[in-house]
């Protein structure tokens, strides 16, 4: 097992640490222990992560005494919804869990947000532990504490701010994932460097043969810095309330449409988030905030990390109805992030509906 990186969520009494290492995996009943005193674990994953991590973690924990029921769901972003919601209260209920249980999501970024939002609302509330097992979920939607499930026509539109008692991270479990999760979850890194760190997107325009290898030494490093990044963000913007965490958003405006065009079945998160940083690349130029050489650097560093998604057909009209059920959206106002230069983004508002038609076209 190699040297463990630990980044600190200060979140006052809910602070917590994100471990970060190469085979940690079988130091999760220790993690635990040092943080809890339960001794019933709920694992909530899907049937993917069962098979290659999950099983095997509720065996080590049943050596190391725990009771463990594993909860499976299917995979994918259909999964995120109030029905599989409703089937794991159920199953939590028949299984004897109680205020003192513990919930454990292992999976990806669908499995981390639905199993915190049940154990957001299970009996008020239950210690709630991330171990992510793919890019995009070890980046960025493990930490910070935002828990929810989709409704039909919105996405996130019901969940909660409950934050994990730890985050436990294992960059090997980046070597089962498929290419296309792989590149899903390149799209939130490429994120980071655009809204937050200069020098992180040119760390990674230096360092794409080794991300592309899935070198481990270099992936260590971009999720510690992600993490430590979204860490910053989420200490100083918790809720949401002043605005600042809005940045993460970053390409999410028209990637949250694109996918609702596809039913969240065409594409994948970090997809549509890859196609819509690269229309919100173009609606800033179009606005005058960046330049174009700004917009060419972002989609060759997106090329080289083949995230090349072509942004979605679909009617301008249908699509601007579906960012208006956007979470950003004030006051029926249409809100964009939207680059000032590599490194710095800002909240825009009173965007024309041409100019974010117009940046659809490449």
């Amino acid at each position: 097992m190699s040297d463990i990186q630990t980044v600190r969520v200060d979140l006052a009494e809910r602070g917590y640490d994100i471990e970060i290492g190469s085979g940690t995996l079988g130091g999760l009943p220790q993690f635990l222990r040092r943080r809890t005193d339960s001794d019933h674990a709920v694992i909530i994953t899907d049937s993917t992560v069962d098979e290659l991590y999950a099983d095997d973690a509720g065996d080590l924990l049943v050596g190391e005494g725990w009771e463990v029921n594993v909860l499976v769901c299917d995979p994918g972003e259909t999964s995120k919804s109030t029905e599989v919601a409703d089937d794991l209260w159920n199953a939590l209920l028949a299984e004897g869990a109680d205020r003192k249980s513990i919930v454990v999501a292992m999976g990806g970024g669908v499995v981390g947000d639905l199993a915190g939002f049940v154990a957001a609302t299970f009996a008020r509330g239950l210690e709630f532990y991330q171990v992510p097992t793919t890019l995009l979920a070890q980046v960025d939607s493990s930490v910070g504490g935002k828990v929810g499930v989709n409704l039909p026509g919105a996405k996130n539109m019901v969940g909660a701010f409950w934050q994990p008692r730890g985050v436990l991270i294992d960059v090997e479990a980046l070597h089962s994932l498929p290419d296309r999760e792989y590149r899903a979850g390149l799209a939130e890194v490429v994120k980071y460097g655009v809204i937050l760190d200069e020098a992180l997107f040119a760390y990674l325009e230096q360092h794409v043969d080794a991300i592309n290898g899935k070198d481990p030494a270099v992936l260590m490093h971009v999720v510690q810095r992600c993490c430590r990044l979204k860490a910053d963000v989420v200490q100083q913007d918790e809720r949401e309330t002043t605005g600042l965490r809005a940045v993460l958003n970053y390409g999410h405006t028209y990637g949250h449409a694109f996918e609702a065009l596809g039913q969240y079945e065409a594409l994948l998160h970090g997809e549509a988030v890859a196609a819509g940083m690269r229309c919100a690349a173009r609606l800033a130029a179009r606005l005058g905030r960046i330049d174009a050489a700004t917009v060419a650097r972002q989609d060759a560093l997106l090329d080289a990390l083949r995230l090349t998604t072509p942004v979605p057909k679909a009617d301008g009209q249908e699509l601007v109805r579906l960012m208006y059920r956007d979470k950003k959206a004030a006051a029926g106002k249409l809100r964009f992030v939207l680059p000032t230069r590599i490194g710095h983004v800002e909240l825009v508002g009173g965007v024309r509906e041409e100019d974010i038609l117009a940046a659809l076209e490449s």
